[in-house]
């Protein structure tokens, strides 16, 4: 019964043992899918700060110069490390823990095998002995119980008077040969009993001890090696945490580092127009037109008091043209008007054209243009206005004269710098061509000297056009930077105007030379003239006329009226808000660009789209202006 009680203890640790090799399965199967899912994690970091990061063009460069943007993408950079050190995680996992667990369990499971083997095979074995066992004692038992039959048959034989002594000699005879068969059977089972006794013994204190100790030392092995592998689990976090610290300080640095000052300045400088402040708003006399009369004494009596107020305390900073009429170019939008909402009204073009309608007789804007050419006091002021619809056509002149000032000087300033680089760079080959040729008249062998000759040429030539590039970009840089006004002239507020001056006639026309889309130009001709005429020298007798015609200060006449169709919200400067259904005076018509400049009352006045409104011009009111 007891090698049964060890088979028994067999099958229950071969189903222990069977299930700590299912169970290192499993933990193996867990620390793949934890790898996996650093892998992906990694991957959708990397994506998410490739997606960020930021692409070649020039909006991106700009972005640069800010540190809140530097920051950012410093940010995405780490964020990037960040992600490398998952894939770390990843690759120690598999390396460390997935690679050595697969190997370890082929070797648990051939080792378990190997240990199950031998202990079936003792089992066997000592099974085997016992049935032999049994054999030779029942074989004993047999050959006994033969003899005693025999010897009893022999004593019968030898008592009864009536058998022969043949007979009985073979009784007897057979009777010893019982009881020989009787002993030798004995002496076997002894024998074998003696050996089965010493191999039970063999089997249950060193056989089986042993492979059981082989098995547990498996056990503890395999429980070791989860140990070991859950350490490395940890320690191969642990591990990355000083770079990803590192990352996460850069991170920190990257934000500490962001300087709003810096930032608001460098937007200051990026869009400073180096434009003068305009001077002080002059008091405009409105009760002028309460003292005119229709009779031509009337008119000739306003008239010489206007000339007498005009020499006295009107400054002339309008030379050439009436204020308003150049006001109304400076402060016209600067971009196309709006197109007119969807909606049930009647569109533009389904109103009726009536004769007064300003769209019947619109002439197309370079007529207008080169109409206003043809007036030579005007002519300064519309060669900026032709310049800057040139510039909204997309054609950037070479010197940047349709910049502001200050950004036109920043980038002839910016023009020269990569000149000089390309001029470096081009000398430094130069130089090194020159040490090759050296080398080769020095060496023939290495090399013609007459080969590098071509290539110096036409570096010479690239550098002579570099600097004939430069020399040109630096006379427009010291043209602008004698133009720009100083802080002297900038703190300067009052309006009124010296004629005796150069410098306020200057200053006024550099006011000028915005265009109505923010241009900016310059007319050498036109200065010349303002100077020419502002001289007290030139001055002709008939000079107060002459004020007096593009003097006028008063407010624009009424031409016509009009009426909203639609709503119009007038957010760009120089526009006003109208609601639908109203009804305005309109000042000036549309020139061609889609404006209309309307009145509401004498303090409320600016451009709305002509598509928005129906234009009722008065008789003879077209070309006025």
């Amino acid at each position: 019964m007891v090698p049964l009680q060890k088979r028994d203890q067999f099958d229950n640790l071969e189903k222990h043992t069977q299930w700590g090799i299912e169970f290192v399965e499993k933990y193996n199967k867990f620390v793949k899918e934890r790898s996996e899912i650093e892998v992906n994690y990694a991957k959708q970091i990397r994506n998410l700060s490739k997606k960020y990061q930021p692409k070649k063009n020039s909006r991106e460069e700009e972005e640069s110069k800010y540190t809140f943007c530097r920051a950012f993408f410093t940010t995405l950079n780490e964020l990037n490390d960040y992600a490398g050190q998952h894939e770390v995680i990843a690759e120690n996992l598999t390396s460390q823990i997935i690679s050595e667990l697969t190997r370890y369990l082929q070797e648990l499971k051939a080792e378990r095998k190997s240990h199950f083997h031998d202990g079936r095979k003792a089992q066997q074995y000592i099974e085997s002995s016992w049935k032999q066992l049994e054999s030779c004692k029942r074989r004993f038992e047999r050959d006994c119980k033969e003899a005693d039959r025999a010897q009893q048959y022999f004593e019968k034989m030898d008592a009864d008077i009536n058998v022969t002594k043949a007979d009985v000699e073979k009784a007897r005879q057979q009777a010893q040969m019982r009881h020989q068969m009787a002993t030798d059977s004995k002496n076997e089972y002894s024998s074998y009993l003696q050996k089965f006794n010493q191999e039970q013994n063999d089997h249950y204190y060193t056989i089986i001890p042993n492979i059981f100790q082989k098995l547990q030392d498996m056990e503890e092995k395999r429980i070791e090696r989860i140990g070991v592998c859950m350490k490395t689990f940890a320690e191969v976090d642990r591990q990355v945490l000083p770079i990803v610290g590192k990352c996460l300080d850069g991170m920190t640095t990257a934000a500490e580092s962001i300087e709003p000052k810096t930032d608001s300045k460098q937007v200051v400088e990026a869009y400073k127009s180096g434009f003068e402040p305009p001077g002080d708003v002059e008091f405009e006399d409105y009760s002028q037109a309460m003292k005119r009369t229709v009779s031509e004494n009337s008119l000739s009596n306003s008239k010489e008091g206007k000339e007498k107020s005009s020499s006295k305390s009107k400054p002339k900073l309008w030379p050439f043209i009436k204020k308003n009429k150049l006001m109304s170019l400076l402060t016209s939008p600067r971009q196309p008007p709006p197109a007119p909402p969807a909606s049930t009204l009647p569109s533009p073009s389904a109103v009726p054209n009536d004769p007064q309608s300003p769209k019947q007789h619109k002439e197309p804007l370079s007529h207008r243009l080169n109409d206003f050419m043809a007036s030579k006091p005007k002519m300064h002021c519309l060669r900026s206005l032709r310049r800057g619809l040139s510039l909204k056509l997309g054609s950037g002149p070479e010197d940047f004269s349709h910049l502001p000032p200050e950004q036109r000087r920043k980038k002839l300033q910016g023009k020269i710098d990569d000149l000089n680089k390309d001029i470096h760079k081009e000398m430094d080959q130069r130089d090194a061509l020159t040490k090759m040729k050296d080398v080769y008249v020095k060496n023939p062998q290495m090399g013609d000297p007459a080969s590098v000759d071509p290539r110096l040429a036409e570096i010479g030539q690239n550098i002579e056009k570099l600097q004939a590039e430069v020399q040109k970009f630096e006379g427009w840089l010291a043209e602008v930077e004698e133009k720009m006004p100083s802080k002297s002239d900038s703190n300067r507020r009052s309006g009124f105007y010296e004629a005796q001056s150069n410098t306020a006639v200057s200053n006024n026309c550099a006011q000028d030379r915005e265009s109505p889309d923010g241009s900016y130009t310059e007319e050498q001709n036109s200065e010349t003239q303002v100077k020419a005429i502002i001289n007290p020298n030139t001055i002709p007798s008939t000079m107060p006329d002459f004020d007096e015609e593009f003097d006028d200060d008063d407010t624009l006449p009424t031409i016509g009226t009009c009426k909203a169709l639609y709503p119009f919200e007038g957010h760009n400067e120089g526009t006003i808000a109208v609601a639908e259904g109203e009804l305005l005076y309109v000042i000036e018509e549309d020139k061609g660009d889609g404006w209309t400049r309307v009145r509401r009352n004498e303090e409320e006045e600016g451009y709305v789209p002509t598509s928005y409104i129906e234009v009722n011009l008065e008789p003879n009111a077209k070309g006025q202006w």
